[in-house]
Formats: C-alpha cells, sequence, structure tokens
C-alpha cells in the first residue's frame, strides 16, 4: 500500500462514486487489499507436477474458504445473497480458467503464479471489452477469485475484518463480495475503497446491508491515514475528511433525516406502483442469476424485466448447450412464478468462446459485432438458445427479447430462426408456448427512427437507455474526457423516448424500460408522462421508485413532459424537473435533503 500520507486539513473533500446511500461518519481503520504481485519464472519441465499440484492445492483451499464464508452468513439475512458465493465457486471451477492455468505451467514452463497470472488476463480481457457497465463489473469476482488463488499459491495471508472491535470506517484498495459479506455492522459502518464500480457484487452487497460506501476514489488508501475523523456521503460519493464541527452538524442531520426516509420506504414493497389517478406500473428486476429471485421478490419486483443469459456463456471455452440453458431457465421462471420473466438472448461480441470467429482486431466493437449482430452470424447458437427458452415457456409466463436492433430486417431473420425452432419442438413432440411474446431492445439510433416499422413485428419494447443515449450523443461514458456529456435529459434523449413511446402506443404494443434510467427517481414523472407501463431495475431501486410513482399523477406527468419538450438545453430540463420534484415531493427532493 502506497505511504504519501500528509497532514489533512479541515474539511478535505473527496469525490468517488457513491454506491450505496447514506451516511456514515467516524474515524478511519486501513484494510490491505493491494492487489497481490503475482511472480513469473520459468520453471524446469522435472518441477511441471509439483507446479501443477501447488495450484490445485490453491483451488481446494480456496474452495474451502468459500464454503466456509457461505456457512457463517447462510443464517444471516444475507442468505439471498450466496448467489455472488456461488458465482465465485463457478469461476473458480472453471474449465478455462484451469485448462489455461495447466497449459501455461506444461507448455510454457511457467511457475503457478505465472500461468495463473495470463489465465486470469485472459477472463478480464472478456469483462473489459463489454460495453454493459453491469456486465463489466462482474469482472471484479474474477479479480477477487484470483487474488484468494493467488495468495493462497504464495501463502500470503489476509487481514480480517472480524478482527476490528470498534465503529470504524473501512479503508481499502478493494474489498471483495466476501469481505462485505462477513461485515459486522455494528464494527463497520461505511467503506471507502480506491477502485470499483457502481454495479459490482460487492456494491449491490452494501446496498443491501444498508452500509454506506463511496468506490472509485483512486488513491483513498494513499492520502488517508488510519484513525482520521471522516463522513461517507454514499449518495453523492463525497467523502470529508477532518471535518469541522459546522459540517459535522450539518452531515448529523443529514443522517437522521435519511434513515428516518429509509424506515419509510419499507411500506412501500407490497404496495403497487399505481399512479393517484390509476396510472399502473409493473416493476420489474434485472437478474443475472436464478439465486438473485427472492431478494427481488422481497423488495417488491413482479417479474423479471431482464434476464442477462450471457452469463451462463462467459468465461468458458464452448456455448453452454441447450439442456444447461434449459436448466438455467427453468430455475428463474419457477422461481419467479407467477411473475413474467423477460430473457434476453445473447448480448456480447462472440471471439472468447467460439474460436472459429476472431473479433480481436475489432477497431471499435461496440459498433461491431455484438448482440443480435453476432447470433446472426452464429445462426444454429441462436437457435440452440430459442430452444431452450421455448420449452421453458411451457412451464410459466416467459418473453423472449433480441438485443441491439437496428432494423426490421434483423428482426424478421430472428423471428424466422424462432419459427425454424418451434417447427423443430413440434415434430419432436416437445412443449412450447406458440405464442411466446417477442420483444426487441430499443438502444440504436436506428431502431428509435423506425420505431414504428419495429412495433409491427413484436409484441413489445424495452428500451435500453445506457447504449441509446450513448449511441444517440455519441458518448462513451467509460471515457472520462467525455462521459460528462452522457446526459439522459438531454432534449435528443427525450425527443426519442417520445418517438418509442409513440410508435409503440399507436401500434398496441407494450413499452418497457430497463436502463439506469428507469432507476432514477427524478426521471420518473418523464417516464410516467410518456406513458411507460413496466420500468425493470435492481431489485434494491423498487422501493423508491413506488414511492415517487405513487406520489405523481398521470395527467402531471403528461403536463410536465410537454414542457420540458419545449426545452433546448439539458440545463433548462434539469433545472426545470428539479424545481418540480422538490414543490411536489419536497422531503425526497428538496435541496437539505442528501
Amino acid at each position: 500500500m502506497a505511504s504519501v500520507k500528509t497532514e489533512i486539513s479541515p474539511d478535505t473533500f473527496l469525490v468517488g462514486i457513491g454506491v450505496s446511500p447514506g451516511i456514515a461518519i467516524g474515524a478511519t481503520h486501513l484494510v490491505n487489499r493491494a492487489r497481490m504481485a503475482a511472480l513469473e519464472r520459468r520453471i524446469r519441465k522435472s518441477d511441471v507436477d509439483v507446479e501443477i499440484a501447488a495450484f490445485e492445492e490453491a483451488v481446494e483451499i480456496s474452495r474451502q474458504q468459500l464454503h466456509e464464508v457461505k456457512r457463517r452468513v447462510a443464517d444471516r439475512h444475507l442468505a439471498e445473497h450466496l448467489y455472488i458465493i456461488d458465482t465465485h465457486l463457478l469461476i473458480l471451477e472453471d474449465q478455462m480458467l484451469h485448462a489455461e492455468t495447466r497449459r501455461g505451467i506444461r507448455e510454457d514452463l511457467l511457475n503457478a503464479e505465472g500461468a495463473l497470472k495470463r489465465a486470469l488476463d485472459q477472463f478480464r480481457s472478456v469483462f473489459e471489452s463489454i460495453e454493459d457497465e453491469y456486465l463489466r463489473d462482474r469482472g471484479s469476482d474474477v479479480e477477487s477469485v484470483g487474488e484468494r488463488l493467488l495468495r493462497n499459491l504464495t501463502g500470503e495471508s489476509e487481514q480480517s475484518l472480524s478482527g476490528i472491535d470498534r465503529k470504524v470506517v473501512v479503508v481499502a484498495h478493494d474489498l471483495s463480495p466476501a469481505d462485505t459479506m462477513q461485515i459486522d455492522k455494528d464494527k463497520i459502518i461505511g467503506f471507502v475503497t480506491d477502485v470499483g464500480g457502481r454495479t459490482s457484487h460487492t456494491a449491490i452487497l452494501a446496498r443491501s446491508q444498508g452500509i454506506p460506501a463511496v468506490v472509485g476514489l483512486e488513491n483513498a488508501t494513499a492520502l488517508i491515514p488510519g484513525g482520521t475523523p471522516l463522513i461517507v456521503d454514499g449518495s453523492s460519493g463525497t467523502v470529508i475528511l477532518n471535518p469541522t464541527p459546522e459540517t459535522f452538524r450539518e452531515y448529523l442531520q443529514k443522517k437522521q433525516r435519511y434513515e428516518y426516509g429509509e424506515r419509510e420506504l419499507l411500506s412501500y414493497r407490497s404496495l403497487p406502483a399505481e399512479t393517484p389517478d390509476g396510472h399502473r406500473l409493473v416493476l420489474r428486476c434485472n437478474v443475472e442469476l436464478p439465486s438473485e429471485v427472492p431478494h427481488a421478490l422481497a423488495q417488491g419486483a413482479e417479474g423479471v424485466g431482464l434476464f442477462r443469459s450471457e452469463f451462463l456463456y462467459l468465461g468458458r471455452q464452448f456455448p453452454p448447450d441447450e439442456e444447461e440453458q434449459f436448466d438455467a431457465y427453468r430455475e428463474i421462471a419457477t422461481a419467479m412464478a407467477p411473475h413474467e420473466v423477460t430473457i434476453r438472448t445473447l448480448d456480447v461480441g462472440g471471439d472468447k468462446f467460439v474460436p472459429e470467429i476472431n473479433l480481436s482486431d475489432e477497431v471499435n466493437p461496440a459498433l461491431g459485432l455484438r448482440g443480435v449482430r453476432f447470433s446472426l452470424a452464429d445462426r444454429q447458437l441462436l437457435k440452440i438458445q430459442l430452444r431452450a427458452i421455448l420449452r421453458v415457456s411451457a412451464l410459466g409466463p416467459v418473453r423472449v427479447m433480441f438485443p441491439m436492433i437496428s432494423g426490421v430486417s434483423e428482426i424478421r431473420a430472428c423471428k424466422s430462426i424462432l419459427h425454424q425452432a418451434m417447427a423443430e419442438l413440434s415434430r419432436e413432440g416437445i412443449d412450447f408456448d406458440g405464442r411466446l411474446p417477442v420483444g426487441i431492445m430499443i438502444e440504436t439510433p436506428s431502431a428509435a427512427m423506425i420505431a414504428d416499422k419495429l412495433a409491427r413485428e413484436v409484441d413489445f419494447f424495452s428500451v435500453g437507455t445506457n447504449d441509446l443515449i450513448q449511441y444517440c450523443l455519441a458518448v462513451d461514458r467509460s471515457n472520462e474526457h467525455v462521459a460528462y456529456l452522457y446526459e439522459p435529459l438531454h432534449p435528443a434523449i427525450l425527443r426519442a423516448l417520445q418517438m418509442i413511446c409513440s410508435a409503440a402506443r399507436q401500434a398496441g404494443i407494450k413499452v418497457a424500460m430497463c436502463g439506469e434510467m428507469a432507476a432514477e427517481p427524478l426521471y420518473l414523472p418523464i417516464l410516467i408522462g410518456l406513458g411507460f407501463g413496466e420500468l425493470s431495475m435492481n431489485a434494491p431501486c423498487i422501493p423508491r421508485v413506488k414511492r415517487v410513482v405513487r406520489q405523481i399523477r398521470y395527467s402531471e406527468g403528461k403536463e410536465l413532459l410537454e414542457k420540458l419538450l419545449q426545452m433546448s438545453t439539458v440545463a433548462e430540463v434539469t433545472h426545470c424537473l428539479e424545481e418540480e420534484m422538490m414543490t411536489r415531493i419536497p422531503d425526497l427532493f428538496g435541496k437539505t435533503d442528501i
């Protein structure tokens, strides 16, 4: 851990990514979670078996450690999140990870550390090339498993959080999901890290436990001495070192208001998402694994609006077969019954698990062979997935959704393959829902512009705002130089959404939203005014969204939308919307709140 700490001035502000709302006030406790530096060296052929045995022993120790974590938390309220440890166990057993590490030892004559590092680098490249932030943040799970393996290979012990015996705010380079799961909230009241993302499993766990957290501070461990008084504002992403008495009192009041509001939110989980004038919305959840469903249901989810099927494919040498996919889809459909489950077909580039298609030289992967384009380049792969989805449709309400559609010919090609799969299953005497609802994600400007034509081809739209905003505004939000231009309230985005919803309404089909915009309370008057009937989001966001929906009239949303559509700049739209919400729901949007 770097050591460049100097005396901290009063009210020193640091800004990172707020991933878990709330305010923590306390003193820092530094935890060493610096990345392991794997030492790569050449070995003799006579040492190959010894190094392979060392790797296998590290895998077994890691497996035992993860099972021990599961045992410890199984009886706690976090039992519903054990799927995250299951994810780590799956990564630990991954065929590609094992095969590449053994190959590096046998063929390249590398020590186990070096071979493992190279295998992990391959894994890492899979996730770093993914545009979707939620999927990209799953790479942190690979990092966590890799760190655990490397520590067990080298015999280096890890500083435990269980030894903390007083109330502190933890400062670390990073925390793994296993770390976060084992946090004692009576001792660790918040945490800040150098790295991390908004949708990482560590962030999800922090939110589910109500632990204020700020990540992505880059050099917090180098700047902050142990024992420093600080305030963590997980809502705004602000960390304040050495707060003055005035700042302390200000944030203590904010903390009290926030905690009162959170207690009130609990009462909204079981209530319908319905406006005071009777406009009903369906709030669904975005998930990646079937084991996430119980937590989503507990938050009030009414189905799955986006099941990211790509997690069945990533990080492996060969794609899953029909039976493996059928089992996964059946599990999630059964767990969510009687609510509907929307399964998105594969939405990544395919060079990582289909060796004959090499996309490594694509100059701009975001505009390359991804989503439905890849699926149509390997139609047999798509047909296998569609067969599995069709078979599950006989067991409960399921929808299929095709991503990255840019024109009518693509959706017609997808439906043709779907009909082929139906014909095959009929000949084989296998049951399926012949009226399986078919939808598309609207996430390209071309799809928005011809939404009226696309609406005639499908049963529903689901707007993927993350990509739609990036493509419409020509902004890569992961690029720090232009990320400030990523503006969901840009007049062009509002007009695109209006065009999409109008086309869906005229065609008599449903229109949903499954991007991050759906979970932002400030935007809800716009989405209600546009006529969205379904919003899908990460499960912890559902109660807060319900609360806002139940306080905004549909008629008021339409009226406000008309006013906003006349404005020319993001600043004008934002100011008008914020003023409106401060007036209507002052306890949530008031200037004195967080």
